[in-house]
């Protein structure tokens, strides 16, 4: 099995000490590969600070570029995103459609990395194969390139998302491009296990220290996407892998960029309160033909309180609780696991975690109550969550469902760039989008973008329609390297990435007279590249005045513009 570690010191030796391979990701976080039986002898080792199981990401599936104000950019100011790199950490990408081609069918992906074909990994990894420009080139001259490159997108997902951020519109005659069709494409085709639908937490973080790698090594700055999502945490941003998204994006001139995901409407979350000693039943439906679920619960660790799931037959599960942290239930074809959890060290909430599986056969259908068993009472309030659309479809729900704090992790990350969706022909929000909190500014979106029926590339050459907050993630990635070349490349602001960028971002939003910003589902308003460009200008005008000018007065003290 696989592990997230944070550790100090000799993570190799230590690993070696209980027979587990090391796989370094930064001087703080590495990948263990152990027997599962020997995952207890981690516990002694002063070296690992802290751990974490990986869990599955689900790409959050379902060129309105005027109306996010990127074609005044392009047009009239030039900026494509020459010289800036967009990383797509996706599904794959079709390398043979010609939006990722030059004027003279030779390739804009610089490399590919394809995590499901075997053979020849990256320095310093151990799993897929990297092809290099050149090789897409020769594969491009062959009347089938995939029998040199056989890499493919199957879903479509990564083609669509590449497109909308940086396609060039050659299909279409230049009609059709994306947000900055002249970057230079970085592809990551996560999973091992050729799921077209999800990946480990641990091939997208591989996937994101090989995009950093890269772009350090060609010294390029690089904007990021990683249109993917799940409900299996907190959504406070303190699982290992959103604090290591937090530490990776200070490694470089980095921007990276996250959907909020398709749960807004989904019914898969549920927030209230609990009272001392007054039991206490949450209601949910699971959908026909599934196979597996789980119930996220997450409560303040001072409260004291037991689980029991009643199935839809009537069948109880018995009460958990912190006497007997661990309970496996069997009914049936059914089992069911539930976990206590412990506070981490990056978070003082507990999870009591459910786990439902079938060994044979589908889960049935119908009404499951979970029951809860107050004892001593000191905060009250809970949050529980459902797996997401992709994992468990539109008729799994709660009865009471909550609107609020449905964005996927890993938006909850500190530094990443937050993108909900919305429909541009109405100018309303997507009412599908991932929506943060109420009342808190910190999990918040923090600008939306288009996301209901986008014409994008897809697999075989032409282009399809799309829906869903993966594809307004790239409007924001693509515009984030058309800052950059303005900035970085172009010499007019060098340190104009990272935290800057979601700065200027939020700062030219559009916003609509009347409404509170920030809220819950537009966050501080609209994409309009052009007005965050205006707004850069005019910071790095009023800087570089500040710099240069001083008036001197004649009792020797001065002043400065």
């Amino acid at each position: 099995m696989e592990i997230i570690v944070k550790f100090n010191g000799d993570i190799f030796s230590a690993a070696a000490s209980v027979g587990a391979q090391a796989e370094l990701l930064s001087q703080d976080y590495a990948i263990l590969e152990l027997p599962a039986e020997n995952l207890p002898l981690l516990q002694p080792l002063t070296e690992i600070e802290d751990i974490e199981l990986p869990k599955q990401f689900y790409l959050a599936t379902s060129f309105q570029l005027t109306s996010s104000c990127i074609r005044p950019v392009q047009n009239e100011l030039g900026l494509t995103g020459r010289g800036v790199i967009v990383a797509v950490i996706d599904s794959g990408i079709d390398y043979t459609h010609p939006d990722f081609r030059n004027e003279d069918g030779s390739s804009r992906i610089l490399y590919l990395w394809d995590q499901t074909i075997a053979g020849n990994p990256p320095r310093g990894f151990r799993e897929g194969t990297e092809y290099t420009q050149s090789e897409l080139n020769a594969a491009l001259s062959q009347p089938d390139p995939y029998t040199v490159v056989p890499s493919r997108d199957w879903n479509g997902h990564g083609t669509a998302v590449a497109g909308i951020a940086a396609g060039n519109g050659r299909a279409s005659s230049g009609r059709n491009t994306g947000t900055a069709p002249e970057a230079s494409l970085l592809v990551v085709k996560v999973g091992r296990g050729g799921a077209d639908s999800f990946a480990l937490t641990t091939e997208l973080m591989r996937a994101v220290k090989y995009t950093v790698d890269k772009a350090r090594e060609l010294k390029l700055p690089a904007a990021v996407n990683l249109s993917f999502g799940m409900n299996n945490g907190s959504h406070k941003g303190n699982s290992l892998f959103e604090q290591f998204l937090t530490d990776m994006a200070d490694e470089w001139k980095l921007s990276i960029v996250v959907p909020t995901g398709n749960e807004g409407s989904a019914g898969h979350h549920y927030s209230g309160t609990v009272e001392a000693f007054t039991p206490k039943e949450i209601g949910f439906f699971t959908a026909p033909g599934l196979e597996r679920f789980y119930l996220s619960l997450w409560k303040n660790f001072t409260d004291s309180f037991g689980v029991e799931l009643i199935f839809p037959d009537g069948f109880s599960s018995g009460v958990v609780n912190l006497e007997s942290p661990q309970k496996t239930v069997r009914r049936g074809n059914l089992v069911l696991t539930v976990l206590y959890g412990q506070p981490s060290r990056y978070s003082i909430d507990q999870e009591v975690f459910f786990n439902v599986r079938s060994d044979s056969g589908v889960i049935p259908a119908g009404l499951w109550r979970l029951r809860l068993v107050p004892g001593e009472i000191v905060d009250g309030r809970i949050a529980v969550w459902l797996p997401t659309l992709e994992e468990a479809g539109n008729q799994t729900y709660f009865t009471e469902p909550s609107l609020y704090n449905t964005m996927t992790l890993p938006a909850g990350a500190d530094k990443v760039i937050r993108v909900s969706g919305y429909n541009d022909r109405l100018g309303s929000i997507a009412d599908f989008s991932g929506a943060g909190s109420e009342t808190n500014t910190l999990f918040m979106p923090d600008i939306a973008a288009p996301a209901v029926n986008i014409l994008a590339p897809g697999p075989g050459g032409g282009y399809d329609s799309v829906t869903g907050t993966s594809f307004a993630a790239p409007f924001v990635t693509g515009s984030a390297a058309v800052i950059m070349q303005w900035g970085i490349i172009n010499g007019n602001a060098p340190y104009l990435y990272g935290e800057r960028i979601r700065a200027y971002l939020r700062l030219g939003a559009t916003r609509t007279p009347g409404f509170r910003y920030p809220n819950a589902t537009f966050g501080y308003g609209r994409l309009c590249l052009a007005q965050s460009l205006a707004q850069s200008l005019a910071q790095s005008l009023a800087q570089s005045l500040r710099s240069l000018v001083t008036l001197p007065f004649a009792d020797a003290h001065s002043v400065r513009l």
